[in-house]
């Protein structure tokens, strides 16, 4: 047998900026990330919005519009902005998707054309998805406007739409060529994205970083209560500690088994399904972590006074740790409208052998490669019931 065999070495930099109003003709920021040294010309940009938020911004067009107008020698509106639906529906249905790649294309843009994104998780990944895939690669600036999406979500390389039942089933990994996070889109959250976005910041603590756990626990009621100087504090610390895991952990794109940063996901991205996406994805990952965590107590890996902290912040941020749908059809897990199928469905996702992590204490992860399902309904059965905390109620559909 004769082989050639081939191996490449590829580094990818792109930076994580934070800043307030972002379309303000005074902030150069957006214009110098986008303008290229020794270029003829402008750079042609063309931006997608996402409807929720120009919903709770009413003067956002006309903003965006009148920063290329004080910077039209250096950057170009290469097209009137797309607006995309926000939430799980633009990543459910891919005429979304094929809408954005018909702009693109109508537009001309090409490779070092971008594409900046402005809006929460669901339509950065929607729209990644389709920079990632013109011409092979269309310049990326994501620029998150929810608290999940600055501290997680918007600074990792995948972008993903769901498909067949499953979250992120068609998708990339493709860097974006720069992230902004401006702090001044999340007044206008709701308190409900407020806070579930927090626990994105929980789960990067929980898994490399026990100083920044005991930071977000001594400040859970003043996150809960929209302290934004704090809430810019967990963003920043949360997003450095998902780029360094990213960087330095050796598996950027995935190729193994292990996904530490996808602890407490299996059952949050199916709780998501089974509530037909009614739950927000922060909520899900609460729960996730809660669940997890739970298993980890009872399985004697965890100390108890470290699990009831663990629970307890996600209670104290204003977050529930239990819902109805994690208790329907234990006795089958094959079903798929059982949360113990999401255990096969991540395997799937994943590839290889089962990987799930679970914790020996709070910055202490360790993975496992078999789940006990006895256990895990133990561990449901034991949230339902956590201090009479109250159920994630919101968007459960019966069965």
């Amino acid at each position: 047998m004769d082989a050639i065999q081939q191996e490449i070495h590829v580094s990818f930099q792109y930076p994580v900026h934070f800043t307030t109003g972002v379309f303000t003709a005074a902030n150069p920021l957006l214009r110098d990330v986008v303008t290229r040294p020794g270029a003829s010309g402008a750079s042609r940009v063309l931006v997608v919005l996402d409807s929720g938020v120009e919903a709770a911004h009413p003067g956002i067009l006309d903003a965006i519009r009148s920063y290329f107008g004080a910077h039209s020698s250096s950057i170009e509106l290469a097209a009137s902005v797309v607006v995309l639906p926000g939430g799980e529906q633009v990543k459910n249905d891919l005429s979304h998707v094929e809408r954005l790649l018909a702009a693109m294309h109508a537009a001309a843009l090409c490779r070092h054309s971008y594409l900046v994104a402005v809006g929460g998780g669901a339509v950065l990944d929607a729209a990644g998805f389709a920079a990632a895939t013109a011409h092979r690669g269309v310049r990326l600036i994501r620029v998150p406007t929810t608290v999940l999406a600055q501290d997680d979500s918007a600074v990792g390389v995948k972008n993903g739409i769901n498909a067949f039942g499953k979250k992120n089933y068609i998708g990339t990994f493709a860097p974006p060529f720069a992230v902004i996070n401006d702090f001044a889109f999340l007044a206008t959250l709701t308190d409900r994205d407020w806070r579930s976005g927090v626990t994105e910041a929980v789960k990067a603590a929980l898994i490399r970083d026990a100083a920044f756990f005991d930071f977000i626990e001594a400040n859970a009621v003043a996150i809960a209560g929209r302290d934004r100087a704090v809430m810019e504090q967990v963003i920043r610390r949360s997003a450095a500690l998902h780029l360094a895991h990213i960087a330095t952990c050796g598996d950027p794109f995935e190729l193994g088994s292990s996904r530490p940063l996808d602890f407490g996901h299996w059952a949050a991205h199916k709780l998501e399904q089974l509530t037909d996406y009614r739950m927000r994805h922060g909520e899900a990952v609460g729960i996730g972590i809660a669940l997890d965590t739970t298993y980890s107590y009872l399985a004697g890996l965890l100390p108890e006074r470290q699990w009831r902290r663990i629970v307890g912040l996600i209670h104290a941020l204003g977050l529930a740790v239990y819902a109805p749908a994690l208790s329907e059809r234990l006795d089958t897990p094959q079903d798929p409208r059982s949360v113990l199928r999401g255990l096969a469905e991540f395997q799937e996702h994943l590839g290889g052998r089962l990987t799930i992590m679970l914790l020996q204490d709070i910055g202490r992860p360790l993975d496992v490669h078999q789940i006990r399902i006895d256990l895990m309904r133990e561990s449901i059965a034991t949230l339902k019931t956590f201090d009479g905390v109250p159920a994630a109620n919101a968007g459960q559909k019966a069965s």
